[in-house]
């Protein structure tokens, strides 16, 4: 197996039985027609009882609402993007040569649903108690506060005000490409802060969802370099 797989197998405390699961989890559409969309689909349900089984136990004086409110905000796409990034996984991702150019490798869209699909291959592999067992290691070090947690704000706008409250211009969003067809379109949305001259990109089922994509990436740019 290759070097980067073994060694992202101990970041994941799983020795897969079935590399070739690890294998596709990491493989992008773009790459090979055998990709990891179905393990994301798997992956996105385990994930979500997982995650509801942690919070049964850590916030046992929660009612349901609020639970669903956590819930929701843990496995949204900027936290999932931001565990993905802390386990490697952008090295690790199998991707098409323009997605490549145009920055896929720190794509949070691609790289949440990465981590979807290796949570999925996690199950096939070695079952639901293997899979709950990762997802409670990658939600080690996640504060998981009932106020924090079901008051985060979305990504658009907790970049929004973090600018205003250094008075700057608010960020600029502009659809670089649409892509596919008109019943089934994928939308490339640019983020631009002018002030530090920074652009990032998202993609989105949605033009929405493409610019909360675009300003979660452009947030965790601008964290990266210390703005």
């Amino acid at each position: 197996m290759d070097g980067q797989l073994v060694a992202l197998q101990e970041r994941l405390r799983h020795r897969f039985s079935d590399p070739a699961l690890l294998a596709r989890a990491l493989t992008h559409r773009s790459f090979s027609a055998e990709h990891n969309e179905r393990l994301e689909f798997l992956g996105d349900s385990v994930l979500n009882l997982a995650v509801s089984a942690l919070l049964y136990e850590r916030l046992a004086a929660l009612p349901e609402g609020d639970l669903t409110k956590v819930r929701a905000t843990l496995v949204k796409q900027e936290p999932l993007h931001q565990i993905a990034v802390g386990l490697g996984l952008p090295d690790a991702l199998r991707l098409g040569e323009g997605e490549v150019r145009t920055g896929g490798r720190r794509r949070p869209s691609i790289l949440a649903d990465a981590l979807e699909a290796v949570i999925g291959a996690v199950y096939l592999d070695g079952g639901y108690l293997a899979a709950e067992a990762l997802v409670h290691h990658l939600f080690d070090n996640v504060e998981i506060n009932a106020r924090t947690a079901a008051s985060a704000k979305d990504p658009k706008t907790e970049l929004q005000e973090w600018l205003q409250g250094r008075k700057m211009k608010l960020p600029i969003y502009r659809v670089a490409a649409t892509l596919g067809a008109a019943h089934k379109q994928t939308f490339d949305v640019e983020c631009e802060v002018p002030e530090f001259g920074a652009v990032e990109r998202g993609i989105g089922a949605s033009r929405r969802a493409a610019e909360q994509a675009a300003a979660a990436a452009m947030l965790l740019g601008l964290r990266a370099r210390g703005r």
